[in-house]
């Protein structure tokens, strides 16, 4: 056994890291033959395909089809069904008309209800929206069905909302949660979303006060593939991404579980959004989250769920969910400290630890940190001027992201191997408290920064265990120091794929960082492999392998399309067009209309996008017979010091989208269509003053109140996403190999008219 221990110890590495991926999702989905009490992925994505069969964003054709099929749905299952219809601002700046589905099952009780909650609208203009948020109105249907099929009537109200205009600015959740009387009673809310088409569903908490009783419920609860942590928990609450959920939360104090799986990010908001990238097991996870749930707190009192206490809390193979409360953490790293320096006086009685040594087992490990932190900093800005289209790439993750992360891991376990050759001389047992002190150090800024890091300590705990063991014994048993490295691998394995994921390729030395990190707390096992300088050519061969291998993916096809745009802007105020471009890098399409007297956008206002991206060429276009809208000044007057002004805008041809500036930020109030825009937006706001997502081709009320001695300049861009079928255009079909860029205003005909008053 001895003989083969080193063998053995690799293989259960390999496996504990395997089983950390394995372990956080389903690996196969059931089909529709199961009983009828039970979710069916197959059933649920029946309905993602009559869904996801065009784009359906808010007011357009499609998005109306959606909603005649999801209230015929809800009326299958018996339930009674309402609309709501409003205007809604929010506080992105975007008007939009908002027309949400509403349900409800009745509960055999009066008390705190149940919500499950998901959009239907598509993003604007191209994506079917399978994922993004089929996949949350399907398994919700199909968990509803089940649920009936049970003939158990639940004790508290089970409410069933599809939000609409999510993607425009969280305007149906908006409307909903401050005009409809069934929100005052919300106790809970189960809200299912997605920003890829793969990959496990996380589970994040959405809290204004501590989550300790939701994170004991939901273990209640017993979901049989849970995944979350609570460093999500922490990141997820100090940036500015928002779902339905957070309207709830900030409009209502209103608590709930986002479901969410982010894996597949190319294919977010795109084209390929579609039925058949979706990911089975995928919605089969949803599907094991919603069902023992909706059980659960539809017949739990869902009006004692607030605290003021948080949970560190993550997930682990064979455990599920582990967590404890935010007040463990300074003890639990105190006592990790007192143990390691107890530790290292008992080493240093025993003889086993040598001062000089120690010192000298710090530098392969800074190296390694310092090398493959330059690694990973500076390899992406690399990687991107040697493919210059990954620019094009708004969200930052390309078709060939995972070979890149994977490449980049190794070449980081290359540089670890390479350094610790170097120094094999030094005893295991010295070169242990390098990674062991960086980790306390690591511990002890989380405890002060970001509590939510609290669950790091417990690799730390298995660290210092084999601390002890390699202290009292000469030659220890190689197979128990790795299974004593297991949480590390179990716990921090999966963050090696999931910050890239889920932040951007741009995080890449997250990558590099935490996989030198981590290979430090193996240093117990790893430290006895001898042929260190072999492992480390074989993961520099498999690195640049997948450095290859991308290369081979790096080109655009038709399953990995690269994105493109083009827009087609007249300027009323000088009588003159140009063709526009988000892309960096011009390929063929675009370049026809480019060509070589393009040059770089000088349009001041940057129209409203998911990363505030603005043009980045223009060229001169021939001018096109483009009706401009008509502007109407029905009220300019001074009452009380203020002036007040009113404005109609009504198009004159089928438009999507209008966006208004305004030269100044003294705006006191704003109106429009009779929504008013809260102060605090007024305040933070720049340039621009709103948008409005037109429906129906309606027209555009505005009213403005300024100081009495104000420059008012506006300046109108109205928009229609009709730039390949306009009459007036001869717009080539796009190669199959390109799609049309997300997150940006896309096949558009474009008006400026700018008004002085």
């Amino acid at each position: 056994m001895k003989k083969y221990s080193v063998a053995i110890s690799f293989l259960l590495i390999l496996a504990a890291i395997y089983w950390s991926f394995l372990a956080i999702m389903p690996q196969n989905f059931s089909k529709s033959n199961v009983p009828s009490t039970q979710f069916s992925t197959e059933r649920a994505l029946n309905h993602i395909k009559t869904i996801a069969e065009y784009p359906h964003y808010a007011g357009s054709a499609s998005h109306t089809h959606v909603r005649q099929y999801l209230i015929s749905e809800l009326k299958k299952l018996g339930l009674e069904t309402q609309i709501q219809e409003g205007y809604t601002a929010g506080d992105w700046g975007n008007l939009s008309k908002a027309i949400n589905i509403i349900a409800k099952i009745k509960g055999s009780r009066s008390g705190k209800s149940l919500l499950l909650l998901s959009h239907y609208d598509s993003s604007p203009y191209s994506s079917p929206g399978a994922s993004d948020a089929g996949s949350g109105i399907a398994t919700i249907l199909e968990g509803v069905r089940a649920f009936l099929a049970t003939g158990k009537k639940p004790a508290n109200d089970v409410i069933i909302v599809f939000s609409d205009a999510e993607e425009l600015g969280l305007n149906g959740a908006e409307l909903f949660v401050n005009k409809h009387p069934w929100a005052k009673n919300i106790g809970l809310i189960l809200n299912f979303e997605a920003r890829g088409s793969g990959g496990p569903g996380i589970m994040l908490v959405e809290t204004n006060n501590g989550n300790a009783q939701l994170i004991k419920h939901f273990v209640n609860a017993n979901p049989p593939f849970p995944m979350g942590n609570s460093l999500a928990y922490s990141i997820y609450k100090i940036m500015p991404n928002d779902t339905d959920l957070t309207v709830f939360r900030e409009n209502a104090n209103i608590q709930g579980f986002n479901f969410a799986f982010i894996d597949d990010h190319y294919d977010y908001h795109t084209v390929l959004d579609n039925y058949e990238r979706l990911d089975r097991n995928t919605l089969e996870h949803q599907g094991t989250y919603l069902m023992p749930l909706l059980k659960y707190f539809s017949n739990t009192d869902l009006s004692a769920l607030s605290s003021n206490e948080d949970y560190v809390y993550v997930n682990v193979p064979v455990f599920k969910l582990i967590y404890y409360p935010f007040s463990w953490i300074i003890p639990m790293l105190i006592t990790a400290i007192i143990i390691f320096l107890i530790l290292l006086g008992y080493g240093k009685y025993k003889g086993k630890l040598n001062y000089n040594h120690i010192f000298k087992g710090f530098i392969p490990f800074i190296l390694s940190l310092v090398i493959c932190g330059l690694i990973g900093f500076y390899g992406w800005p690399v990687i991107k001027s040697i493919y210059p289209h990954y620019k094009d790439n708004l969200h930052g993750f390309t078709y060939n992201g995972y070979l890149y992360i994977t490449a980049f891991v190794f070449i980081s376990i290359t540089v670890c191997f390479a350094f610790y050759k170097k120094f094999k001389k030094i005893n295991t047992v010295n070169l242990i408290v390098a990674p062991v002190t960086f980790w306390l150090i690591i511990c002890s800024l989380g405890a002060i920064y970001l509590k939510g890091t609290g669950f790091f300590i417990i690799p730390v705990f298995g660290a210092l265990v084999s601390f002890y063991i390699l202290i009292e014994q000469e030659e220890p048993n190689l197979v128990i120091l790795t299974l004593l490295a297991f949480p590390a691998l179990w716990i921090l394995s999966p963050l090696v794929q999931i910050f890239p994921v889920g932040l951007g390729l741009k995080t890449m030395i997250a990558v590099t960082l935490l996989v030198v990190l981590i290979f430090g707390l193996l240093l117990p096992v790893t430290g006895f492999y001898k042929h260190k300088g072999k492992l480390a050519l074989l993961a520099l061969f498999l690195g640049l392998g997948y450095f290859i291998a991308a290369h081979f993916q790096s080109d655009s096809t038709a399953d990995r399309p690269k994105p493109n745009s083009l827009l087609y802007v007249f300027n009323a105020d000088e009588n003159k067009s140009y063709w526009a471009t988000y892309n960096s890098y011009i390929d063929s399409w675009v370049a026809q209309y480019m060509g070589k007297n393009k040059k770089k956008i000088t349009e001041e206002n940057k129209l409203s996008s998911k990363y505030n991206t603005g043009y980045s060429f223009m060229a001169d276009a021939p001018l096109k017979d483009i009706p401009v809208p008509e502007i109407e000044i029905s009220n300019d007057t001074i009452i009380d010091n203020r002036r007040h002004i009113e404005i109609c805008v009504n198009p004159q041809r089928n438009i999507n989208r209008l966006e208004v500036f305004a030269n100044t930020k003294n705006i006191n109030e704003c109106m429009v269509n009779s929504v008013p825009f809260s102060k605090e937006y007024l305040q933070k706001r720049k340039s621009k003053l709103f948008t409005h997502f037109v429906s129906n081709n309606n027209y555009t009320d505005i009213k403005l109140v300024l100081p009495e001695n104000e420059n008012l300049e506006l300046t109108f861009y109205e928009a229609s996403n009709n730039l390949l079928t306009n009459k007036l255009f001869s717009i080539p079909p796009r190669p199959e190999n390109t799609i049309p860029m997300p997150f940006v205003l896309n096949d558009a005909i474009v008006v400026k008219k700018t008004i002085k008053f």
